[in-house]
């Protein structure tokens, strides 16, 4: 229903917002305003402010602000209707007469809403009587107790195809309303209709106003199909915007900041029996929007609890691809998995509610699960497998709908890709992580401190470079624990600024512990004359350079290894041998000037080499020599 801004007006003027909160916030008077505490975080120091002239309240803590019906809406899980009804009731506001078609229409609602709460108390009845005796030995078998059963007005219908029909129809109520609430089905026959619920336990579905719309019926004969019946969608029942026990758990998840969504309603049942009365059910349907913006009204991060099968995680797997569209700032899932095969009700029943309250204290948020299943959907033991894992993982960030949410998780998805590549690396068997290696022979390995400071540099200068090669940079190892904590903080940094340019990075950077070592390492000329590494350098020349500098680290120290075999084997030498030591030693030669470095065991192991290639050269070269000047005759 649409309020004219007058009426609403009228409601503001008569009711201030400081008597409003006060319902909920103990406020004090300070200056022209009134403060307390948060409503809406837990704090020591009050930063909720109330100003009665302007008509607003403001929470610094959360950043909430409103008017009296927001405060409502957020302190009492309404909605915007809801809450203006009950304001005009405190304010003496009538509320305004509708149109005469809403009138008709709505006093046929009431017709409708009239005969389901008689149907409710008829199945109530029916459950005391003797009729009753097999629903109530269910009940108890499921250890249902007489309080709960009472609480959730848990009813029988009988075998009968008319014991319902028959009893309405006296009370007054036509067929046509009994066949539109969905208690009748009209057969395709033509014979008359009949009662759709028929030895069933009843559980009556209710709005968020506790009136009864629907009904919810468990067969009582294990043949029956199907085991769980529904209510279809009327005027009244909607699936897509129903949640099973809503009126009476909102009220408890407001209180506990805390709503549990669970997948059917003798879940709910048993829960609240246990406890735990903040709990809700969607009916079996998928989850829609119009269901989210309600399970939000209560809670800002409500849990999924689902059961540990096969079945839970497809349900799961479908409420993943429903919600991330609908995504907004401070709203969003997190998931319970129980152990495999229980359902809370099992759980609570042989374990008790602590078990459950365990599993829900470990509840997963829902970038979580979405990298997981993502995860297990395909191996990633290869780069084309990696390249799928990833872009399945981009088609899904794309779903999301609100932009500041979509860039915060495609950054979290960019620094896990990043953590899990580092990890694979080292993990899958005949890869090595990009780090050297101890040469044969017995020499110390080459320092990773210059090309670590060159990698460093280039992402300096080039931020982008690490989205492009995320994968690689994640991968390297750094022994020096100083070089590794700044490649960690610079990565992170700029996983955090998407885009981020030189200069901003710079000033964080100078803002940070790790500036002293920075720039100790930019005034380090054999690193600072690298050409790549020039802010101004075109970024295809710098990708360039950059693949190569990866490349040459990786290959440097088989290289290495290679030509202290191949120097052991020359003393019966042949020309091809020696060429081939020639070129090995160039190689080595260019992929150090690459990455050069003042480490002490790199001088060594050069120093040596340069031994055995002069010892080497006065071996051969007259040979060789000789053998290239063969005299012409």
């Amino acid at each position: 229903m649409k309020f004219a801004d007058s009426f609403l007006d009228e409601i503001r003027a008569r009711l201030p917002v400081s008597q409003v909160v006060s319902r909920h916030v103990p406020l004090k008077r300070r200056g022209r305003e009134f403060v307390g505490l948060s409503p809406f975080n837990k704090e020591k120091t009050p930063s909720f402010t109330v100003n009665d002239q302007k008509g607003f309240y403001h929470c610094f803590s959360s950043g909430k602000h409103g008017d009296i019906f927001g405060f409502v809406m957020e302190t009492e899980g309404l909605s915007f209707p809801e809450a203006v009804e009950k304001l005009a009731g405190d304010a003496g506001v009538p509320l305004p007469k509708p149109d005469p078609q809403f009138e008709r229409v709505a006093k046929e609602r009431l017709g409708l809403l009239d005969a389901l709460e008689a149907a409710a108390v008829f199945f109530e009845e029916q459950l005391k009587a003797r009729e009753g005796r097999e629903a109530s030995a269910y009940a108890e078998r499921r250890g249902l107790s007489p309080a709960t059963l009472k609480a959730f007005r848990i009813g029988y219908a009988p075998g009968s195809t008319d014991a319902l029909k028959s009893t309405l129809i006296k009370k007054g109520f036509t067929e046509a309303q009994l066949l539109e609430t969905g208690l009748l089905v009209r057969p395709d026959d033509g014979r008359a209709p009949y009662d759709r619920f028929r030895h069933r336990l009843i559980i009556p579905i209710l709005d968020p106003k506790g009136r009864v719309i629907a009904f919810g019926a468990r067969a009582l004969d294990d043949q029956a199909q199907p085991k769980y019946l529904n209510s279809p969608e009327t005027a009244l029942f909607d699936k897509g915007s129903t949640v099973f026990n809503f009126a009476e758990a909102r009220k408890a998840a407001f209180e506990s900041g805390e709503l549990i969504v669970v997948e059917g309603y003798m879940d709910v049942i048993a829960l609240h029996q246990a406890g735990f009365k903040n709990v809700v059910a969607t009916l079996g349907t998928a989850f829609t929007e119009r269901q989210m913006e309600r399970l939000w009204l209560t809670a800002r991060e409500p849990i999924i609890c689902f059961d540990g099968d096969r079945a839970g995680e497809a349900a799961a797997a479908r409420a993943i691809d429903r919600m991330l569209p609908n995504l907004r700032e401070g709203h969003s899932f997190r998931f319970a998995f129980l152990p495999d095969g229980s359902d809370p009700d099992d759980l609570v029943r042989q374990e008790g509610a602590g078990a459950l309250a365990r599993c829900l204290a470990s509840a997963k948020p829902l970038i979580d699960v979405v990298w997981l299943r993502e995860l297990a959907a395909e191996p990633i033991d290869t780069p084309e497998r990696r390249a799928a894992f990833e872009e399945r993982l981009q088609r899904l960030l794309a779903q999301i709908a609100n932009a500041r949410v979509r860039d915060h998780y495609r950054r979290e998805v960019k620094d896990r890709l990043f953590g899990l590549w580092r990890e694979k690396r080292g993990a899958v068997p005949g890869k090595r992580p990009w780090t050297p290696t101890k040469p044969a022979g017995g020499s110390k390995p080459p320092s990773a401190q210059g090309f670590a400071t060159t990698v460093i540099l280039a992402l300096v200068n080039h931020p982008w470079l690490l989205d492009r090669f995320a994968e690689d940079v994640g991968s390297l190892e750094f022994k020096v624990k100083p070089f590794a904590e700044l490649l960690a903080f610079l990565t992170r940094t700029i996983f955090e600024h998407p885009g981020i340019e030189r200069g901003r990075l710079a000033e964080l950077l100078a803002k940070s512990n790790h500036a002293q070592l920075l720039e100790k390492i930019d005034q380090r000329s054999p690193f600072t004359r690298v050409t790549f590494l020039h802010p101004e350098m075109p970024p295809e020349i710098v990708e360039e350079q950059f693949i190569e500098l990866l490349f040459r680290w990786r290959a440097l120290p088989t290289l290495k290894r290679e030509l202290h075999e191949l120097a052991d084997q020359l003393s019966e030498g042949s020309d091809a041998e020696y060429e081939q030591f020639t070129l090995l030693q160039q190689q080595i030669a260019s992929a150090g000037s690459r990455h050069a470095t003042d480490d002490a065991g790199d001088r060594e192991f050069g120093e040596k080499f340069e031994e055995k290639i002069a010892q080497v050269a006065r071996e051969k070269g007259s040979w060789h020599k000789g053998r290239r000047q063969v005299p012409r005759n």
